[in-house]
């Protein structure tokens, strides 16, 4: 099941990792891009590749990518079905799947690839923007932290210690 305090722990190393608010949000959003597409089966690993092709944070491009749960996919598949056909001139259309198979999905991929890369895109901005203000609020509570951000949106760059 769940477990409150493990996912608070894990959100709170993310938020103090030793790494730039800009670093951190943006693997951040990478990850929550990935997460939209339509190859569920690896999403994961395509985080880890895009992280490390683009030197961005393994960690929080891996939790970017899983932000589109079992939960939301549905949604999000017909939303960015309905945005894919009406983009490419057609009339918008309910989405029916059978399952969450590739071979099921295909004779909609260029709808769903098109309006998943903008929903995906969007979402990613978002991300981006409401991560770097998670990381920068949490670390104004500690002063150590704190300071090392400041130091670092001073110089645009990483310190190394």
């Amino acid at each position: 099941m769940l477990d409150k305090a493990k996912w608070k722990k894990r959100f709170k190393e993310i938020l103090s990792l030793d790494s730039h608010p800009g670093h951190i949000a943006a693997g951040f959003a990478v990850g929550v891009f990935i997460s939209f597409t339509p190859f569920f089966a690896f999403h994961t690993a395509m985080a880890i590749a895009v992280a490390f092709i683009f030197r961005l944070n393994k960690l929080t491009c891996i939790t970017g990518a899983w932000v589109n749960t079992p939960f939301t996919v549905f949604p999000v598949l017909a939303i960015s079905y309905k945005i894919g056909r009406t983009i490419r001139g057609l009339p918008p259309q309910e989405l029916h799947l059978k399952s969450l198979e590739w071979q099921a999905m295909k004779g909609h991929a260029a709808s769903l690839l098109l309006g998943t890369s903008i929903f995906g895109f969007i979402a990613a901005v978002i991300a981006y923007f409401f991560c770097y203000y998670l990381v920068v609020r949490f670390r104004q509570k500690d002063e150590a932290l704190a300071e090392l951000t400041d130091e670092m949106e001073e110089t645009g760059e990483e310190l190394d210690e």
